[in-house]
């Protein structure tokens, strides 16, 4: 970590992304459960800015409320028509104070892999070298198509040639020009109203504040990463998919040193705010997605997806998907089931094969076995449901609530009526149609009468 945060973070979204041949802006596609925009302000606000700047144009509403979404306090700047990342750079200074004084680093709101660690130590190298820039470079495999980084005799940086400006032996160079910067913020601002669009492309360069703030005698330093692909943007889908699967085994990777113990890690996918106890199996197959924690202990999968829920220590679900629920400490789920949102199954409580919930609350103990579905509905501690049955919660204008008190027991192939209450330790007969209440003790049958018709 670095001893000063910096002043402020400049984020570079305002980019159209036209390869990506997509309705949704390129910044708000996602990966690892975030946008890519989403990553880039989370890795920003990990060096503790005192203002976070994020530059928007295309699609501009759609951006600015997504980043309102993720970051409330962050600020929108707005870039007008004049192209080049020099002047993104310059429209996200524009709504910070003008006597901003300390560090500003830019960066993109397309660099999904970049981490809070990386840019800290960015900013701790700018200090320590006493650089009034520092660029963040890699030794790029294959440097086609990036601006290489020509360094003098002593090591600084002399220049940035972009790659169609290479002579034949700068081709050769394999460090390349991140686009990541930390600038002195005075530095920043006095050069870029000096840089112009006088150029091919008609663009203001963030590159060109380099080449003046050299030429006026300040020290241009680079920070070279062994980790080049922190630096790597998203351009198309294919990089979409590569970067995502990148950040996949970075995840399951990070787990699996943590005491996870993941059986396949080429068909596990792990979202960046999942939260994973020790001792936990994950079987093939699996993704955990969203906000979703799962306690000590648990077994997760095969062929399971998990989103934005809790599952309990020593919890078992298998084929099963489970969305914005509660699995309580060692209860079980599945194979082959469907937990919608609201449910809450409690400690050692089952829902087994082909079973349906919604807005369920199922107590301690309590089981829902087979084939059944349960929806808007409260079931008791050790209260056990019988295969086929039915909670039918929705009269054609609007649903109920079923209560199935603790230690009951519902036949098989019964569809209990909405709102119906069966009360601690009655029982209801298999076949039944329930519409009416069931007192404590009771025993319900609500059946037409067997008849056996001879011939």
């Amino acid at each position: 970590m670095t001893s000063e945060a910096p002043a402020a973070v400049v984020i570079l979204a305002a980019g159209e992304g036209t390869r990506m041949k997509s309705a949704t802006p390129k910044v708000l596609h996602r990966i690892g459960g975030r946008s890519l925009l989403g990553h880039a302000i989370a890795a920003a606000r990990a060096t503790g800015p005192a203002y976070l700047s994020v530059v928007v144009r295309h699609q501009r509403d759609l951006v600015a409320e997504h980043i309102a979404q993720v970051d409330p306090d962050a600020i929108i700047a707005d870039q007008d028509e004049v192209k080049g990342t020099g002047r993104a750079a310059e429209c996200g200074l524009e709504p910070l104070p003008a006597d901003l004084d300390g560090t500003i680093l830019v960066t993109y709101g397309d660099v999904p892999l970049l981490t809070g660690d990386t840019l800290n130590a960015l900013l701790e190298r700018h200090a320590q070298s006493d650089s009034v820039i520092t660029v963040l470079t890699g030794d790029a495999p294959d440097p086609t198509g990036y601006g290489r980084i020509v360094r003098d005799a002593d090591g600084h940086v002399a220049a940035i040639v972009e790659h169609k400006d290479c002579t034949p032996e700068q081709l050769q160079i394999r460090e390349i020009n991140s686009g990541i910067y930390a600038f002195d913020a005075h530095v920043l601002r006095t050069n870029l109203a000096r840089v112009g669009t006088e150029n091919a492309q008609g663009e203001k360069y963030l590159t060109d504040v380099l080449a003046l703030a050299r030429g006026d005698g300040g020290n241009v330093s680079a920070f070279q990463i062994s980790d080049v692909i922190q630096t790597e943007g998203v351009n198309d889908r294919v990089q979409l998919a590569t970067l995502g699967a990148v950040l996949s085994r970075r995840q399951t990777e990070r787990w699996m040193r943590a005491g996870v113990t993941i059986v396949d890690p080429a068909s596990t996918w792990i979202d960046v705010d999942v939260t994973i106890g020790t001792d936990v199996t994950i079987q093939p197959g699996t993704q955990l997605l969203g906000a979703t924690t799962i306690g000590e202990g648990a077994t997760i999968g095969p062929e399971v997806t998990i989103r934005d829920s809790e599952i309990g220590a020593w919890a078992h679900v298998r084929r099963a998907e489970v969305e914005f629920s509660v699995v309580g400490e060692g209860a079980t789920v599945g194979p082959y089931s469907y937990l919608r949102a609201g449910t809450e199954l409690g400690p050692q409580g089952k829902i087994g094969g082909f079973v349906e919930t919604k807005n369920a609350k199922i107590g301690p103990g309590a089981k829902v076995p087979h084939l059944t579905y349960c929806g808007d509905a409260t079931i008791g501690e050790g209260a056990n449901i019988g295969a086929g049955t039915i909670f039918a919660n929705y009269d054609g204008v609007a649903k109920h609530h079923s209560f199935v008190g603790r230690h009951s027991f519902v036949g098989s192939h019964t569809v209990i009526v909405s709102p119906v209450s069966v009360a601690d330790g009655a029982y209801v007969a298999a076949g039944s149609a329930l519409v009416n209440d069931v007192a404590p003790g009771e025993i319900a049958v609500a059946r037409a009468r067997q008849r056996n018709i001879p011939g």
